[in-house]
C-alpha cells in the first residue's frame, strides 16, 4: 500500500465517513454526545452509550436504530444505573424533554438501559384541538410507536407555568401512536395529570413496569397514569405494579383498556379505590387493587412486598393469582422443574404485578417504596447485589455485592417460608465489591432467598423510621439460591 493510499484511508477514518457501513456507533468513543451519535447512525444502526452522565436533551429525528447502554450485552442491570441522560439544561426552555420521539419513529426504535432524569417537560399543542399543554418530562411520544424499555425514568418534573393549560405524564408521555412501554421502573415523577404516564388517543403495551412514588393529578387525576381514548389500537395495561403514588393510580378520561395481572397499592392509611374513571371503562380482571374493583379474579390485599424493589415474600397473596391461561405463565426455572424462574414465585401460574409473565426481569437497584416522601427515594447504584455463585451449589457458594457509599450492611439468609435461617454479615463496609461465602453442609435442599440490608452513612439518621415499618435497612434488595446435594 503507497503512502497516499495509507494518508488517504486515514483521513477517511478520522473523518468519520467510515460509519456508513459501521452497524454501531460507541458514545463517547465515536461521537462526543449522545445526539452527536444519533445524528451520525442510519436506520437499523446501534448506539451505545459507555457509563456516565449526559447532560443532553436528545431527538430520534425519525431513526429506526437502537439506543442502549451496554445493558444489551449480557443483561447487567448496574449500567442501567451507571448510565445517565440528565436534561436539565435544555438549550430551549420550553423544549426540556429528555427524550422526544416525534417524527414518525416504530417499533424497531428503542430506548434501552438508560436513566432518564432531569426533564421538565415540553410545550405542545394538543393535536385534538384542546389547546397547549406542557407534557412528557422524561420522554415525550407523537404519532410514533417506538420501544421504550429497562429504564428508570425518574425525578422528572414538570412545572406549571403561565400559558399553558396543565401539565401532563411527567414520565412519559405517549401520544397518537401505539408505544412498547416494558419493564421500566417510572417512580418520583411530577406533573398535575398523569404523573408517571400519559397514554392520550394512543394504543400502548405498558408491560412488567414498577411504576412508584409519582405525585400531582391535581388538575385531571392519575397519580400514575392518566388514559384519554385508544386511537388506532388498544390499550393493554399487564403486569405492572403501581405502589404508593399520590392520589388515585390510575384515571381513565375517556375510553376502553385492558387491565390484567397488576398490583395497585397506595398504603394501608386510605381505603380509597387505586382506579377512576371519569368516561368509558376498562376491563380489569386478576388483579390486586386497593379498595377493589369488580371483575374476574379480582383481589384486594396487602401485597405484602419483601424488599424495596417490590419483589413479593412466597406468600404474597399475588404470587400465582394472576390470570391462570398458559400464555400468561411465569417462566420455568430449569433446575426446579414446575417452579417459576426468578424473580417470578411460586408455581408457573402468573404472579400479580411486575415480577410476573413471561416478560419478567430483574431490576436495577432503585430506592425504598416505603417512603412517603415522593422525592426521597432515590439513591440509583448504591447496592448491586449479585446472583451467587455457584448456583445451584453443594455445599459452598459465593454471595457478592457492591456498594458505592459507606454503608452499614445486613446479609440474612431465609428459606421458602421466609423464615430467617443464618446471618452472615452484619457490619459496617466501605465502597467496593465484597463478598460473603456460605457453607451450606448443616442445612436441607431446597429453595432458599439471601436478603442484603443496607444503610448509607448519610442515611443512617433515618434507620429508626424504617426499623419501625419492619425494614432493618433503607436499602433492600433479595435473591434467590438453589441448594442441592
Amino acid at each position: 500500500m503507497s503512502s497516499y493510499t495509507k494518508l488517504l484511508l486515514a483521513m477517511i477514518i478520522s473523518s468519520g465517513s467510515a460509519f456508513s457501513q459501521a452497524d454501531k456507533i460507541y458514545v463517547p468513543t465515536n461521537r462526543a454526545t449522545i445526539q452527536a451519535g444519533i445524528d451520525a447512525s442510519s436506520d437499523g444502526d446501534t448506539v451505545v452509550v459507555l457509563p456516565g452522565r449526559y447532560m443532553e436533551n436528545i431527538r430520534f429525528k425519525g431513526k429506526k436504530i437502537i439506543l442502549t447502554s451496554r445493558f444489551y450485552e449480557q443483561g447487567d442491570v448496574s449500567f442501567i444505573s451507571s448510565t445517565i441522560i440528565d436534561g436539565s439544561t435544555p438549550s430551549n426552555p420550553d423544549s426540556a424533554s429528555v427524550v422526544l420521539m416525534v417524527n414518525g419513529e416504530d417499533s424497531t426504535t428503542v430506548l434501552q438501559g438508560f436513566t432518564v432524569t432531569g426533564g421538565s417537560g415540553t410545550n405542545w399543542m394538543d393535536e385534538h384541538g384542546s389547546g397547549l399543554y406542557r407534557e412528557g418530562g422524561g420522554i415525550l411520544t407523537a404519532y410514533s410507536s417506538p420501544t421504550i424499555k429497562n429504564n428508570i425514568i425518574i425525578n422528572n418534573i414538570i412545572p406549571k407555568i403561565a400559558v399553558v393549560n396543565s401539565t401532563g405524564g411527567g414520565g412519559i408521555r405517549a401520544g397518537d401512536g401505539n408505544s412498547k412501554i416494558l419493564n421500566n421502573i417510572i417512580s418520583g415523577n411530577n406533573a398535575r395529570y398523569g404523573a408517571g404516564i400519559v397514554l392520550n388517543y394512543t394504543g400502548a403495551l405498558l408491560r412488567n413496569n414498577i411504576i412508584t412514588k409519582n405525585s400531582g393529578g391535581q388538575d385531571f387525576g392519575g397519580g400514575a397514569l392518566w388514559m384519554n381514548h385508544n386511537g388506532p389500537a388498544g390499550k393493554i395495561i399487564e403486569n405492572n405494579t403501581f405502589a404508593w403514588n399520590n392520589v388515585q393510580a390510575v384515571y381513565v378520561w375517556d375510553g376502553s383498556s385492558v387491565i390484567r395481572n397488576c398490583i395497585f397499592w397506595r398504603d394501608s392509611t386510605t381505603s380509597a379505590a387505586q382506579i377512576a374513571v371519569r368516561s368509558g371503562g376498562p376491563a380489569v380482571t386478576y388483579s390486586n387493587i386497593q379498595g377493589g374493583w369488580p371483575g374476574e379474579g379480582n383481589i384486594s390485599s396487602y401485597p405484602q412486598f419483601s424488599d424495596s424493589s417490590c419483589h413479593l415474600v412466597s406468600g404474597s397473596p399475588c404470587v400465582d393469582a394472576g390470570d391462570s391461561t398458559a400464555v400468561y405463565n411465569d417462566l420455568e426455572d430449569i433446575q426446579l422443574p414446575g417452579s417459576a424462574l426468578w424473580p417470578s414465585c411460586g408455581s408457573l401460574r402468573n404472579d400479580m404485578g411486575a415480577y410476573g409473565g413471561p416478560g419478567a426481569s430483574e431490576f436495577p437497584y432503585f430506592g425504598n417504596p416505603t417512603d412517603v416522601k415522593s422525592q426521597d427515594n432515590i439513591l440509583p447504584g448504591t447496592i448491586i447485589l449479585r446472583q451467587n455463585y455457584p448456583n445451584p451449589f453443594n455445599p459452598r457458594t459465593v454471595i457478592s455485592y457492591k456498594l458505592t457509599v459507606n454503608s452499614k450492611v445486613v446479609l440474612k439468609i431465609y428459606d421458602l417460608l421466609g423464615r430467617e435461617i443464618i446471618t452472615l454479615a452484619e457490619e459496617v463496609k466501605y465502597p467496593g465489591e465484597h463478598s460473603v461465602e456460605w457453607n451450606a453442609q448443616d442445612y436441607p435442599s431446597g429453595v432458599y432467598y439471601y436478603r442484603l440490608s443496607v444503610v448509607p452513612a448519610t442515611q443512617q439518621n433515618r434507620v429508626s423510621a424504617y426499623s419501625r415499618n419492619g425494614q432493618s435497612g433503607i436499602f433492600t434488595e433479595t435473591k434467590k439460591l438453589v441448594l442441592l446435594k
